[in-house]
């Protein structure tokens, strides 16, 4: 027999979708459309007036992103013979599982599978009321009018209820929910910590011959600390002082203080390629003496050159999480 189907307008498909998919495991929903009887009697010539309102409810929990569980109560109408001489109806309750398959963030693509437990009526002298179970599978699309509300566009097929084959076409309108709250992380909040680290005066003194300005190789390797210093701290600066015994006059003295303090400094300054502001020289003369100028030993002591780092306040700023 050659049908054709009646497909109700798909409601409410409004611009302005905000998702396709829903974290909402739950859902529940009405459909409606027309269902279509297909009788096969060649002995008594059944024929069918078959275009009829039908429709139902559903619920269904979405256990995975792609598959949820569904039942429902389906009233697929009635049709009646067209010689007058009888009607059915047939009504039940569906239960199928539901596979769905995201187009794009606004539309979805699913079919069903399950079975259908069916109450089958002959009414107006038709005969054989039946009870039982039938297997049915379905098709449509779904689209998401927000994070909770989506309709669809549907077909289902149900095979063998009471006898004959019955098709159904139309349109469903759900409402989902159930979703966990949002884990809302509270803000952290950082601040600030200020610690100050001293680092230790550094000093050293470097011993001179008699009348000399130059720095032996021994003294100049003993240099390394200060160099570490200028290098790891980038505000660390450096003293250098000559001074002399009293031998001489003391203009000549101070002359040979700075020669020697100037020779300290520019060899640290070689090194570490850094300028005059942070390796500074001065001569001192004979002004500053350690030892006593009238034996040969003290005089030994007083020929020297200091070597001063002094003291650091190293301030470090770490942000850590308020308490």
């Amino acid at each position: 027999m050659k049908k054709t189907f009646l497909v109700l307008p798909l409601a409410l498909l409004v611009s302005g979708a905000v998702n396709a998919a829903t974290d909402n495991p739950f859902y529940a929903g009405a459909r409606l459309g027309n269902s279509f009887y297909d009788i096969t009697d060649s002995t008594n010539n059944i024929k069918l007036d078959d275009k009829n309102l039908a429709g139902g409810v559903f619920a269904g929990y979405k256990i995975t992103p792609w598959f949820a569980g569904e039942i429902g109560y389906t009233n697929l109408g009635s049709a009646s013979v067209t010689n007058g001489q009888g009607k059915f109806t047939a009504q039940g309750a569906d239960l199928v599982g539901k596979f769905s398959y995201a187009i794009n963030d606004k539309i979805d693509v699913f079919g069903k599978l399950g079975t259908f437990y069916y109450d089958w009526n002959a009414k107006n002298g038709a005969t054989a009321d039946d009870n039982g179970w039938a297997a049915t599978a379905g098709v449509g699309a779904e689209y998401y009018i927000n994070n909770n509300v989506s309709t669809s566009i549907e077909y289902q097929y149900y095979k063998d209820v009471g006898g004959a084959d019955i098709q159904f076409a139309g349109v469903s309108l759900a409402y989902h929910w159930g979703a966990p709250a949002p884990v809302v992380a509270p803000e952290v909040v950082y601040v600030d910590q200020v610690s100050v680290a001293t680092i230790d005066e550094l000093k050293l003194t470097v011993p001179f011959a008699f009348d000399s300005t130059k720095i032996t190789t021994g003294d100049a390797s003993k240099l390394a600390p200060f160099e570490e210093r200028l290098n790891q701290y980038p505000d660390a600066t450096i003293t250098v002082v000559g001074h002399t015994d009293s031998k001489g006059s003391e203009a000549y003295n101070q002359k040979l203080s700075q020669q020697r303090a100037e020779a300290v400094a520019s060899a640290l300054r070689t090194h570490l390629n850094v300028g005059s502001d942070r390796i500074i020289s001065e001569g001192r003369g004979e002004l500053d003496p350690i030892a006593p100028n009238d034996t040969a030993e003290g005089r030994t002591e007083n020929r020297r050159v200091d070597i001063i780092a002094p003291e650091l306040n190293i301030e470090t700023v770490t942000q850590v999480v308020a308490k």
